[in-house]
């Protein structure tokens, strides 16, 4: 099978850790694939943060839990969390920054490491202290986040296929 098509099918969300680290030179390729993202009008509305400081991924986590009215840790002991937002003035942000997502998990799927999108960027970056962090890393402009999504190596088995459901597909010739 074609491996694209392959990493596709066989993607799954990992929600278990290891806490070991992620090597750097692993999230700057999955951050490029990011990159890569087809845009509307190839305006690339997106940015890509890379945490894996241990204080601002557990500060991130935090405030995902508040949101979320859980004192779990939404991030499953994810190591790094790549947070995607868009900026608000392009009307395709949200569908750019979703696709920016998909390549993320791809790519660390294709790395042999675990991803899963974490939803409640757009809270988390809605409050004063997550624009607060986005202009201490010179982050300008009217940015909402998309999802974050968390990066790892997957502790315990590789979820398994689950049955796609029936009527997903209707063709029209």
């Amino acid at each position: 099978m074609n491996e694209v098509l392959k990493a596709l099918i066989e993607r799954r969300s990992v929600k278990k850790y290891k806490d070991t680290p992620v090597p750097k030179e692993l999230l700057e390729r999955i951050a490029e694939a990011g990159t890569y993202a087809p845009s509307g009008m190839n305006k690339q509305a997106s940015v890509i943060l890379v945490v894996t400081d241990k204080e601002k991924r557990d500060w991130l986590s935090k405030i995902n839990a508040q949101v979320r009215g859980v004192d779990t840790d939404p991030f499953y002991g994810a190591p790094a969390v790549l947070v995607v937002l868009y900026d608000k003035s392009v009307h395709t942000g949200i569908y750019d920054g979703s696709l920016v997502m998909q390549n993320l998990m791809l790519a660390a799927h294709s790395l042999g490491l675990g991803a899963c999108w974490i939803h409640r960027a757009k809270e988390t970056f809605e409050t004063n202290e997550g624009k607060a962090f986005l202009r201490e890393l010179g982050i300008e402009g009217d940015y909402e986040g998309v999802g974050n999504c968390i990066v790892g190596y997957a502790d315990g088995e590789y979820p398994v296929l689950k049955p796609r459901k029936e009527n997903y597909v209707y063709y029209v010739d």
